[in-house]
């Protein structure tokens, strides 16, 4: 079992920059694929980005043209998310979530491959 809770969201103008952790508990952190998702008001989850449990591969959806960096470290449980460039768009509930199975041996953008969730914060940018 891993328990998720994510922190460092907020209100941000647009072109700011957030960073969000995951911290995450248990002992096997990892060994776990994490993915990082975003919901915002009436739209469905949206795979933001990924990265396989030794941090060395990462993935990221098309529409970040590299604004967003994913990063973890796992002595400290942790995954983080530096958003630069902020857009009004970025406003959503961001969650954390962690998976078993190996990246990239599955496809780490559907929400269906990950097994723990997190809560989620909130980021809000204003224009």
């Amino acid at each position: 079992q891993v328990q998720l809770v994510e922190s460092g969201g907020g209100l941000v103008q647009a072109g700011g920059s957030l960073r969000l952790s995951c911290a995450a508990s248990g002992r096997t952190f990892s060994s776990y694929t994490m993915g990082w998702f975003r919901q915002a008001p009436g739209k469905g989850r949206e795979f933001v980005a990924a990265i396989s449990s030794s941090g060395g591969i990462t993935y990221y959806a098309d529409f970040l043209k590299g604004r967003f960096t994913v990063s973890r470290d796992n002595p400290k449980n942790t995954v983080y998310l530096q958003m630069r460039s902020l857009k009004p768009e970025d406003t959503a509930v961001y969650h954390c979530a962690a998976g078993r199975e190996p990246f990239p041996t599955v496809d780490v953008s559907t929400w269906e491959t990950y097994n723990y969730w997190g809560q989620g914060t909130q980021v809000t940018v204003s224009s």
